[in-house]
C-alpha cells in the first residue's frame, strides 16, 4: 500500500483544506494511507548560517524522504499560497532536498467560487523551484469552492460530481507515482544540481 504525506497548507483551526484531506484520507483508505501532517509549529524561516535546522523541521523532512508521494492542499489567501505554507518550502529547501524528484499532487478549497485556483498556480511555480525540484502531477487541479459548505456534519464531501473528480484524480496521482519510480536515473544528480545552485549565478556552481 502507497504512504503518501497530506500537508494541511494553513494553519486555521477550522481549514476546510484539512477537511479535504481527512476526507481523502478516510475515502482512499483502502488505496493508499495518507499521514496528515500540520504547519503551525514551525518557527519562521530565517536562513542561519550554519543551516542547522530546527528540530520541529526535522520530522517532516524524514516523513518527505520516505514517503511515496506527498498531498498538499492550500488555501488562497490574496491570491497567493498561504504565508505559513512558504515558510514551510523555505525550510524544506535549505541544506535538505527532500521534495527533488518527489511526485506531488496539489488540492485546494476556498469559500469562494475559484476554489485557490491562484495559489495553486503559485505554489507550482514554487515547488518548480532550483532547490525543491518537485515532480508535480501536471493537469491535475481539484479546485473546491464555497468550501464551507462543501462538507456535511460528518465530514464527507457531499458533492457528487466532485467525489468523481477527486477519485479520478487520486487514481491519476497513483499512477504517476508508480511511474515517477521509474525514472530514477537523475535522482543523485538533481540533489546535487538542488544542493549547489547558485542564484548568483543562476546555475548550479
Amino acid at each position: 500500500m502507497k504512504h503518501f504525506v497530506g500537508i494541511v497548507g494553513g494553519t486555521n483551526v477550522g481549514s476546510t483544506n484539512r477537511k479535504l484531506l481527512q476526507y481523502m484520507a478516510q475515502h482512499f483508505a483502502s488505496e493508499a494511507e495518507i499521514e496528515l501532517v500540520e504547519i503551525g509549529n514551525l518557527p519562521v524561516f530565517n536562513k542561519p548560517q550554519n543551516k542547522v535546522l530546527p528540530s520541529a523541521v526535522l520530522p517532516l523532512v524524514e516523513k518527505i524522504e520516505q514517503a511515496d508521494g506527498v498531498i498538499i492542499s492550500t488555501p488562497e489567501y490574496d491570491h497567493s499560497a498561504p504565508a505559513a505554507l512558504m515558510n514551510v518550502l523555505n525550510w524544506l529547501s535549505y541544506g535538505v532536498y527532500p521534495f527533488v524528484d518527489k511526485p506531488v499532487m496539489i488540492t485546494g478549497c476556498s469559500y469562494g467560487t475559484l476554489g485557490s485556483s491562484r495559489a495553486q498556480a503559485h505554489l507550482r511555480q514554487m515547488l518548480d523551484a532550483p532547490e525543491l525540484k518537485a515532480r508535480i502531477m501536471p493537469s491535475s487541479e481539484f479546485l473546491l469552492g464555497h468550501s464551507l459548505a462543501a462538507f456535511d456534519d460528518q465530514g464527507q464531501l457531499q458533492d457528487a460530481e466532485q467525489v468523481q473528480r477527486l477519485t479520478g484524480l487520486f487514481h491519476d496521482f497513483c499512477l504517476f507515482v508508480d511511474i515517477t519510480k521509474q525514472l530514477t536515473e537523475t535522482l543523485e544528480a538533481d540533489k546535487v544540481a538542488a544542493a549547489n545552485f547558485d542564484w548568483k549565478k543562476g546555475s548550479a556552481s
